[in-house]
């Protein structure tokens, strides 16, 4: 169900909705389209969020897989000659206008998709040892022209489209139906248990490498992950809808392409730009939740008050800094908010904040790019960690700590890092194979065990969540 458009999209129309608290309620309307994306603020739940963006049959599809670049605009993939940013800057073009004054909600239609960690070995010279064997490409953007918007700060939602009305006319007939738009598709389930791709005894191992990269003086911290797998039946979406209500995390997606389905529960902000202001909220020290409220309150005080911690925390706060200061405008970054904690369902984070102005929107896509992969999940320095991490982890990371997230046309921008994140290797309505990671940042000073047992309290709740209905 694609749209034939000229070359420049029609102007904004938005139109106001019935609002409600669970982004399922739209998104189950518009899930059986063409790559339907949802990006979810998991409200009421969380506290940390405010908007859900939900979307579906883009006008055209840019994916980067094997080094190549392709675009879709409707009669099927062609190889581009050009870079996957240079593709996505010429379809935001195409976008009328937003008239100064009027910017109000974050998405006005434009860009937004997947950027996996393994785009960024388009942007950087990497080894490649590490074994491929998911077939989700490393770059998946859509060029939407239309959105459902959730505002949960204001309790209200909209429409907002570029198209023609009387397309306008039919998705928001969709939209509005008081009968249910539910697809019934079969349930999820697992076929058996996650095992991992690396035994306590290998990550031991693995770890011994890195401490003695780090005082070879190679790096200064590498952010190690083990891969967890299992074989499920079903849809993700049902697994996702069960997930979202176990962890309930602020930068939460889910999306559909046609080699497999992304699904996050992500409390981590990369990057965002709102009226040219830049923020980034790199997440480093993490200990699990109390089991009760005695020993959680200890645990989230050991965190805020842990040497170690605020040292990995502060390295990564400095890379992001040199990040995002070659785009921003001289003298602008700074760091409002310094080791702060966030709690979530099964953990405490220390998390910081730094913010920076940009001097146009142009600069938007060059910030993304340059600042491309986060380094709260790469380590530091972040070229060297990465050659280390294709060296030592056994397959390569696909989509996880990458981002999803949206370019709006009017020059706003919000991702995440693609961590607490889920990939299947098949279409969504097929068998297959899925994936779970978990890492930490290891430093000269870390203990082995502590880090390997702490990659399972950062996924346990999702792992057992779907293990509870193995099949």
């Amino acid at each position: 169900m694609r749209f034939p458009l000229p070359v420049s999209y029609f102007v904004v129309q938005i139109t106001a909705l019935p609002y409600y608290t669970d982004a399922s309620h739209y998104f189950e309307a518009i899930r059986c389209l063409t790559w339907p994306l949802l990006l979810d603020s998991n409200q009421p739940a969380s506290h940390f969020g405010r908007y859900d963006i939900m979307m579906a049959n883009p006008q055209a599809v840019i994916k980067v897989g094997k080094g190549q670049c392709q675009l879709d605009t409707g009669q099927g993939f062609t190889a581009c000659s050009k870079n996957a940013f240079d593709v996505i800057a010429e379809q935001l073009a195409n976008f009328e206008t937003i008239n100064e004054g009027e910017e109000q909600l974050p998405f006005y239609g434009g860009a937004a998709g997947l950027f996996g960690y393994d785009y960024g070995r388009e942007l950087e010279h990497l080894p490649s040892v590490a074994i491929e064997d998911i077939a989700l490409a490393d770059l998946w953007v859509g060029i939407y022209p239309w959105a459902v918007i959730s505002d949960h700060e204001t309790q209200q939602s909209w429409f907002v489209s570029h198209l023609p009305e009387h397309y306008n006319d039919k998705l928001l007939a969709r939209l509005l139906a008081t009968d249910s738009q539910v697809v019934e598709d079969q349930n999820f389930s697992l076929l058996r248990k996650f095992t991992s791709n690396m035994t306590a005894r290998e990550y031991a191992q693995k770890f011994a490498r890195v401490i003695d990269y780090i005082h070879a003086g190679d790096c200064y911290q590498v952010c190690l992950a083990q891969r967890f797998q299992s074989q499920y039946q079903g849809h993700p979406w049902h697994a996702y809808k069960n997930l979202r209500k176990r962890a309930p995390t602020p930068f939460s997606a889910y999306m559909e392409t046609d080699a497999g389905v992304v699904l996050s529960l992500s409390p981590e902000r990369f990057l965002e730009v709102k009226n040219l202001r830049v923020e980034t909220k790199p997440i480093k020290g993490t200990r699990p939740r109390g089991t009760n409220t005695e020993s959680d309150l200890a645990l989230r005080d050991e965190l805020y008050n842990s040497a170690k911690d605020r040292a990995e925390n502060l390295m990564i706060v400095d890379l992001l800094r040199n990040d995002i200061s070659k785009q921003c405008l001289p003298n602008s970054v700074d760091v409002p908010e310094l080791f702060a904690i966030e709690s979530y369902s099964n953990v405490h984070h220390m998390v910081t904040t730094v913010t920076g102005h940009l001097a146009s929107k142009d600069h938007i896509l060059r910030l993304l790019r340059g600042a491309f992969p986060g380094g709260s999940i790469t380590g530091a320095p972040k070229i060297r960690a990465m050659e280390i991490i294709e060296e030592l982890e056994p397959h390569r990371r696909n989509a996880y700590t990458g981002s999803i997230g949206y370019i709006s046309c009017h020059g706003a921008m919000d991702t995440n890092i693609l961590i607490r994140t889920l990939v299947t290797n098949k279409a969504a309505d097929a068998k297959g194979d899925i994936y779970c990671w978990a890492g930490g940042g290891l430093v000269a000073d870390s203990n082995w065990q502590a880090e390997y047992q702490e990659t399972f309290d950062k996924v346990n709740n999702l792992l057992n969540g779907l293990e509870e209905d193995c099949a």
